[in-house]
């Protein structure tokens, strides 16, 4: 059976909100999609959508659906705005993040592939966060105080 959804009329369970600095639309996760996730982000001015991170499986497309800012993509800094489009492959070391530096709601629509073993690495702080066992562990040890939030 194929249920269809409208953005309009998305079931708060399927919304999470981080800080109240940005907000993030499980879109594939209320549709059913088993390999694919399918977000949509929404980061307030000033805010960013994530830590500066790569991934070792996961493959990700990002396209702006509103407003500006800058992606933070591979050591270098690019302004996006609404309609420019990026994929980050994996497994090539390729950090990323988005910062609003515009005025307005910065609106991304967030694609990837669901991979079982990917590991983020988060250069800025020398972390490994492996998510299937919820592990995080610096360059030389095993963290358990560390998250993921990046507006804190």
């Amino acid at each position: 059976m194929v249920n269809i959804f409208n953005m309009d009329n998305i079931p708060n369970e399927y919304t999470m909100d981080f800080l109240g600095k940005a907000n993030t639309s499980y879109l594939g996760k209320l549709a059913g999609s088993d390999k694919l996730y399918v977000n949509i982000d929404r980061i307030s001015p000033g805010a960013k959508s994530a830590k500066y991170h790569s991934h070792t499986k996961q493959e990700e497309f990002f396209i702006i659906l509103s407003g500006y800012g800058t992606l933070r993509i591979d050591g270098k800094e690019y302004l996006v705005k609404k309609g420019d489009f990026v994929s980050k492959p994996a497994g090539k070391g390729i950090a990323h993040q988005f910062i609003n530096t515009g005025e307005e709601v910065l609106e991304i629509l967030d694609v990837g592939t669901k991979e079982e073993g990917d590991i983020a690495y988060y250069p800025d702080e020398e972390i490994y966060y492996f998510s299937d066992e919820n592990l995080v562990f610096n360059v030389n040890s095993k963290l358990s105080t560390w998250d993921s939030e990046p507006n804190k």
